[in-house]
């Protein structure tokens, strides 16, 4: 049952039925408009996720090349949208497109540093809510994880991007790594363990 706010348009080329939701198409509606061509169609989808995409690739990439990679991403998956399941949930689909884009930018460089990814992790572009005085108090603890994650494993990076700065569940993180579920509950026990325990080396140490 649709709300008052919800309505339903068909498109007429294929007869197939769309739920607007609030008034903005729903993701599918978008892909399909694109895949005919509709580039207008291709850039609302860009706004709907451009934040996350751009945050997500900087904490794995760095903060300098973190725009590179998104657009990078979003140009793949307007090449890739010709094979893309409808019954699939768009975001995870991009996401996955954004950790192999990271992948690759890794092998195609060694520019980046371990410090700018955790940067990236620890300083996230703040919402506009936060008040400059909230940000400025949360400095002290940010340079410490910014320190603690510099030295992680990549994996570790990526697991604690997904499941914490994306909040994406432990089945979504493992269908666009392509891990069992099992491995990304383990890997992100032992990723937040080690990141504890450089928290807690820090705290002793200063």
């Amino acid at each position: 049952m649709l709300s008052g706010s919800d309505h339903r348009v068909r498109d007429p080329s294929c007869g197939i039925r769309w739920i607007v939701i609030d008034g903005q198409e729903t993701d599918d509606a978008l892909i399909r408009s694109s895949v005919r061509g509709d580039a207008d169609a291709f850039g609302r989808l860009v706004s709907r996720y451009q934040q996350q995409t751009r945050r997500l690739a900087a904490a794995l990439v760095g903060d300098a090349d973190g725009d590179d990679v998104a657009q990078d991403s979003f140009v793949r998956a307007y090449r890739s949208l010709g094979s893309f399941r409808h019954d699939a949930a768009f975001g995870p689909w991009l996401t996955r497109i954004v950790v192999n884009q990271a992948r690759n930018h890794h092998r195609g460089s060694s520019r980046r540093s371990s410090r700018e990814r955790a940067d990236a992790i620890a300083n996230p572009v703040p919402e506009p809510s936060n008040t400059p005085e909230t940000v400025l108090d949360r400095n002290e603890e940010r340079r410490m994880i910014e320190r603690a994650l510099a030295s992680m494993p990549e994996r570790d990076r990526v697991v604690i991007g997904l499941r914490f700065l994306l909040d994406h569940t432990e089945q979504e993180t493992a269908e666009m790594l392509g891990w069992p579920q099992g491995t990304v509950k383990s890997r992100t026990s032992r990723a937040l363990d080690r990141l504890r325990s450089r928290l807690e080396k820090a705290n002793v140490d200063e």
